[in-house]
């Protein structure tokens, strides 16, 4: 089955299932950023086209009914994290300087960069605001750190641009932060929010972030061979920003060395074209096999996480939502 197909069945399957939690988690999201100001309101009603496939809330309301069932908390506490990812979009539209994203203007294109700043800033506000709103502080301090966590990833790969030697290991601690730190917390909350014991919160905090790990390389992967149609955003502005990603990293570990020269020069001056000059050498090598099977290991290790849940619909899912990321194509 077309993969396009097969991630949209899943999703539809997604939705059948958590049904009104989803839902409630939506309101509550729409319901916290509604503002009595125009400007905001229209700036906020441009974003909500940002919202595609809701990993994050999904990952914790099916961590959540997969250890102990969805409770009124869990949908606060997806709508906070959706609330914290879509800020870090936002944020992060005006780092690459892009312009679209899910087929629409991206708030730094259809206004500038300062409105795109606070607007980010508005939507973590809100996100500790609702999280503060919950009995026990125990998810504010965790999703506190946890965004501390995702900053720190985004500050790091930030000041390692144009690092032509940068190492695989470097790669793994910056996309571990800037990406599978909030993953790993929606496993976390869903999970201890419905009463969990320890081990199963870890088990599924450990799955969400191998999954988030697998859909930032996947993502990557995309960046370099996706198309902007399909995807509905901005591409190639890894190369553009001379962050190196996994495929680029294993290109030049492993090219002929007349070959890294030309590779490295096509990196150090980067250009509109520079991944169209790029693909050849990639497309020759093992780089972008590689990269499928780093991301491949990672799913199998999340999968096994899995195993110390009983069997329910919720695991299942959970266990289709793995093969839906590494094979994804928008």
């Amino acid at each position: 089955m077309n993969p396009q197909v097969s991630g949209q069945n899943l999703l539809a399957r997604i939705h059948e299932f958590l049904g009104g939690s989803l839902e409630e988690a939506d309101r509550i999201f729409r319901d916290e950023l509604r503002s009595r100001r125009t400007c905001v309101r229209d700036i906020f009603g441009h974003a909500l086209q940002f919202q595609g496939k809701r990993l994050r809330p999904i990952l914790l309301l099916l961590s959540a009914a997969a250890s102990g069932g969805i409770r009124k908390d869990h949908h606060v506490l997806a709508a906070v994290v959706e609330m914290i990812h879509t800020a870090t979009l936002v944020h992060d539209d005006i780092l690459d300087e892009a312009d679209t994203r899910r087929h629409v203007a991206t708030v730094n294109a259809r206004w500038n960069n300062e409105t795109s700043v606070l607007f980010g800033d508005y939507l973590f506000t809100h996100a500790f605001h609702l999280a503060a709103s919950l009995d026990s502080t125990t998810a504010c301090r965790l999703i506190g750190r946890a965004t501390n966590v995702v900053c720190e990833g985004e500050l790091t790969q930030i000041s390692e641009r144009g690092n032509i030697d940068l190492t695989e290991e470097r790669y793994f601690e910056i996309i571990d932060g800037k990406t599978a730190e909030l993953c790993a917390l929606c496993g976390q909350l869903g999970a201890m929010y419905a009463g969990a014991g320890d081990e199963i919160i870890e088990a599924l905090s450990d799955y969400g972030r191998s999954l988030g790990l697998a859909f930032q390389i996947a993502d990557d992967l995309l960046d370099l061979t996706g198309d902007e149609d399909r995807t509905g955003k901005t591409l190639g502005s890894d190369l553009l920003k001379q962050k190196l990603t996994l495929p680029v990293i294993r290109l030049l570990a492993t090219a002929p060395p007349d070959d890294a020269t030309t590779i490295r020069e096509l990196i150090a001056t980067p250009d509109e074209n520079t991944g169209e000059k790029l693909l050849p050498y990639l497309e020759a090598s093992d780089a972008l096999s590689y990269t499928s099977q780093r991301a491949e290991e990672l799913i199998l290790a999340a999968n096994s996480r899995l195993s110390i849940l009983p069997d329910s619909p919720a695991r299942r899912i959970l266990e289709s939502l793995t093969d839906f990321v590494l094979h994804r194509s928008f």
